[in-house]
């Protein structure tokens, strides 16, 4: 089960101009993940105002950039172990931007209620990395996939931001995805560390 995830390699082909490009000039793979998160910062203020096709594509940003860090490192030769926190960083920096911008949205039309249910959501959506992170930590590759990731958040997000009455429906299902997730990668996790 890999999700949205499973997309992924067609998505770095796409951007594969923008990878030759970075390589003919020595571009470093952090500018990506900066760039990725300057794109979360704003699609953060598209989704508190409503504007989800704005929130769209500044959320591709968001993923093409979390994408190109790696596959610029890649393919310059250049990946290190910091660069593996930069990335980790900038998708914590993304996420958080993201769920930042959802909590005023709900917040502003729904009160506490829609701001808790945003807040418990942002929390539970995280664990699946955590749980990647530990992974890896412990020596096992990083673990991605499963049904509900970044992809998935991201999505989901864009939804409610064009449709927020959505929430009493949507943060439950991406809370329930997201603990699917953890059981998914911490079952792959013991099978591979064991």
């Amino acid at each position: 089960m890999r999700g949205l995830y499973a997309l992924k390699p067609w998505y770095t082909r796409r951007l594969d101009g923008v990878v030759r490009w970075a390589v003919d000039r020595d571009v470093s793979p952090d500018v990506f993940t900066w760039l990725g998160v300057v794109s979360a910062a704003l699609a953060a203020v598209a989704i508190a105002i409503g504007a989800w096709p704005l929130a769209l594509v500044l959320l591709a940003g968001r993923l093409a950039g979390a994408n190109l860090d790696g596959a610029v490192a890649r393919a310059r030769g250049v990946s290190r172990p910091w660069g593996f926190v930069v990335n980790e960083l900038g998708d914590r920096a993304g996420d958080l931007l993201m769920f930042g911008g959802l909590a005023v949205l709900l917040g502003r039309l729904q009160g506490s209620a829609g701001l808790v249910l945003v807040l418990v959501a942002a929390v539970v959506a995280t664990l699946p990395t955590f749980v990647s992170l530990a992974g890896a930590g412990a020596g096992a590759a990083r673990i991605n996939g499963g049904p509900f990731g970044k992809t998935e958040r991201c999505l989901v997000v864009v939804v409610l931001a064009a449709a927020p009455g959505l929430s009493p429906i949507l943060l439950p299902v991406m809370i329930g995805l997201s603990l699917v997730t953890v059981a998914t990668r911490l079952r792959e996790l013991r099978r591979v560390l064991a």
